[in-house]
């Protein structure tokens, strides 16, 4: 039976390069975003990065970028509150905020909410959202409530395993199953997963060359 949701495959070299080149130059922060008459003018492609706070995105974004500091972690998940955008090459890279806000005031959580629903639904540029799961512990109901948020958008995501170094064998595989079994239900999944450890640097050139293959 064919798996559902298998790993991306090793790119080839064209496409390996294609991506080391659009990351090899300067990467450059342009805003932090907290209201849509805020955004930059959707004048190239954006693929912007989603996950659950602490789930590694700053450290995966900085991997991809060849930064260290590009993109900041807070110390307190939930603090912050804006989408913040970066240039590379052609394109924007978006950085979402962390979303499971278990410290965040509500009032904070639902401007928060309504800001991505409106970028989401209404940024015509957007060509991919990379959602991140912890391959420790697999896809939870708060990822699933931001995969259903983009199925109602209609935005194709991509699920992006981190730390996948922390997990081996049987641990990774039973990982993977949960995922694959809560993507069957959003259509607007990408039929790919991608598997990546930022601090190995696994996955970070499958990554890069998928980016420089949308359009």
């Amino acid at each position: 039976m064919e798996l559902r949701f298998p790993q991306a495959p090793d790119p080839d070299d064209a496409s390996k390069e294609a991506g080391r080149m659009l990351f090899a130059g300067e990467t450059t922060f342009v805003k932090g975003v907290v209201a849509m008459d805020g955004l930059p003018p959707a004048d190239r492609i954006e693929v912007c990065f989603a996950g659950r706070s602490n789930v590694g995105k700053s450290s995966l974004i900085n991997a991809l970028t060849g930064r260290k500091g590009l993109a900041r972690a807070s110390n307190t998940p939930g603090r912050t509150q804006e989408i913040n955008f970066f240039t590379a090459g052609d394109i924007y890279v978006v950085d979402l905020p962390g979303y499971g806000f278990a410290n965040a005031p509500v009032a904070v959580v639902e401007k928060w909410q309504r800001l991505l629903k409106q970028y989401l639904q209404g940024r015509q540029t957007l060509r991919r959202v990379f959602v991140l799961i912890d391959a420790r512990h697999g896809a939870k109901a708060v990822d699933e409530e931001i995969m259903s948020l983009l199925d109602a958008s209609a935005v194709t995501f991509q699920v992006v395993m981190t730390k996948v170094d922390k997990l081996r064998g049987d641990a990774l595989a039973e990982s993977l199953a949960k995922t694959r079994a809560a993507l069957v239900k959003h259509p607007a999944a990408y039929p790919e997963l991608i598997l990546t450890s930022a601090e190995k640097g696994d996955g970070i050139p499958t990554l890069r060359a998928i980016i420089a293959g949308i359009s």
